[in-house]
């Protein structure tokens, strides 16, 4: 885009317009504050700034992981992993160690079957903050070009004047459409894409910590765990 702009001759410091970014962007952030409860909007830009250096779990790393627990509950017992749960390299395999020491497994799978519905809904709804974001920023930038334009026609006796006003008005609209299809909407379906891929990675520590419970043998644990990894590793 940068590329294709520079290719028309003009200088891309004409797109930045002090008045149509504090329209646009301050806009779309009031806008949003408004119309999104303050817990949702605080959880979004935690989620956001997590995006710039979150570390996806692997899941065949943590498909190991979770077959050492269980040769160590298969031939030691299953209170022989105690000491082991500080080590666990994912939240949810902690709380599903512990949990699996102390219930039944039904109601473990209960409880974790509630977080993981939760977590669900808070990307959900972090997504959807973006999205109607996304959705109030190009009807902003049209209101910051209005606004422009007004301000232009005031100097309607100065031909000059009015032809560059014109064209400092629209940035507005560029602006507006830019924040939405290049930043919130991307960003939204990146919120998605991972709640999605959290989902896998928990569906995975639900399923291995019932094998943990059920003493699953760790020759056949890899046959009810693999689908969750793209590759299967050795027993």
């Amino acid at each position: 885009m940068v590329a294709g702009i520079a290719a028309t001759g003009v200088k891309l410091s004409y797109f930045i317009q002090p008045s149509s970014l504090w329209i646009v962007f301050g806009g779309t952030l009031g806008v949003t504050f408004v119309t999104t409860p303050r817990r949702v909007f605080g959880q979004t830009l935690r989620r956001v700034g997590g995006l710039l250096w979150e570390k996806p779990s692997d899941p065949a790393q943590l498909l190991e992981e979770i077959l050492s627990y269980l040769r160590k509950a298969r031939i030691d017992g299953l209170l022989r992993i105690e000491p082991l749960i500080e080590n666990a390299s994912h939240p949810l395999l902690k709380d599903a160690l512990v949990l699996a020491l102390e219930m039944p497994r039904t109601e473990l799978q209960a409880a974790i079957m509630t977080k993981i519905s939760a977590h669900e809904r808070h990307g959900e709804a972090e997504a959807k903050t973006l999205e109607v974001a996304g959705g109030f920023a190009p009807t902003i930038g049209v209101i910051g070009t209005v606004v422009g334009l007004v301000e232009t026609l005031r100097q309607f006796s100065d031909v000059s004047s009015v032809a560059s006003g014109v064209g400092a008005a629209f940035a507005s609209t560029l602006y507006g459409l830019g924040l939405a299809n290049l930043v919130l909407l991307p960003l939204a379906h990146r919120i998605r894409a991972t709640v999605l891929e959290n989902f896998e990675i928990e569906t995975l520590i639900l399923e291995g910590a019932i094998c943990i419970l059920d003493g699953v043998h760790p020759s056949l644990a890899p046959e009810r765990l693999s689908a969750f990894v793209r590759t299967r590793p050795n027993a």
